[in-house]
């Protein structure tokens, strides 16, 4: 094994190692937004849950910051220093999360008629609630699907998981159709790669790129 020869310290470049932390790339804005109006917030405001016990904050400017993050695909490191710390919005977050407002907002929104004030908001809504997918889990999912926000859906549906499909196939007479392989074996093996192609599509694909996540507008 050959290795490259090492030059003299003095025709060596020097190594620049940086100090202190990286400086923070800027978060694109995906969805156009600007702070919310009277109107806009007299609405939402509607659907929070009641202040917990303990240090007072401004729910408004929260609530704008919360947005102001989904309208991106940064982090919550990322929340320009206007809307306050990213730390402090981020566990605002996961306690209205657990309060159950995205189910709220998505259930209103469904039932809010076209060119109403939570339609203006849709698509900060289903972004945010994208955000919560990662601590509700399956269940908003299902829910996302159920009233037709597919906004709200972490990718495009085709790589989502689908619980409902899973429930569906659970109820497919497959025992029956096996059984009978043997007067029609053509058949059987057609039923089996269709049964596999639900199962895949059930499952949802285990990781969705990056760029495919962002694009999903």
């Amino acid at each position: 094994m050959r290795t490259r020869p090492l030059l003299p310290p003095e025709l060596r470049e020097p190594r620049i190692y940086p100090r202190g932390p990286r400086p923070r790339r800027p978060a694109w804005i995906l969805v156009p937004y600007d702070r919310m109006t009277d109107e806009q917030w007299t609405i939402l405001s509607i659907y929070l849950p009641m202040p917990a016990r303990g240090r007072p904050c401004d729910q408004r400017a929260r609530m704008d910051a919360i947005f102001r993050v989904a309208a991106t695909a940064g982090a919550w490191h990322e929340l320009p220093a206007a809307y306050g710390k990213g730390r402090s919005v981020a566990r605002h977050f996961q306690r209205l999360t657990h309060a159950g407002l995205w189910e709220r907002l998505l259930q209103a929104l469904a039932a809010s008629p076209p060119g109403s004030v939570l339609r203006e908001m849709e698509g900060l809504i289903c972004r945010a609630a994208r955000r919560a997918i990662r601590m509700r889990g399956l269940p908003l999912i299902a829910l996302a699907r159920r009233l037709d926000l597919l906004r709200a859906l972490p990718g495009p549906p085709c790589m989502v998981p689908d619980p409902d499909l899973s429930q569906i196939i659970r109820r497919l007479p497959v025992s029956q159709r096996i059984s009978r392989w043997r007067r029609d074996k053509g058949a059987a093996l057609e039923f089996i790669r269709g049964l596999k192609s639900l199962h895949r599509l059930a499952g949802g694909v285990k990781h969705i790129p990056r760029n495919v996540r962002e694009a999903w507008l």
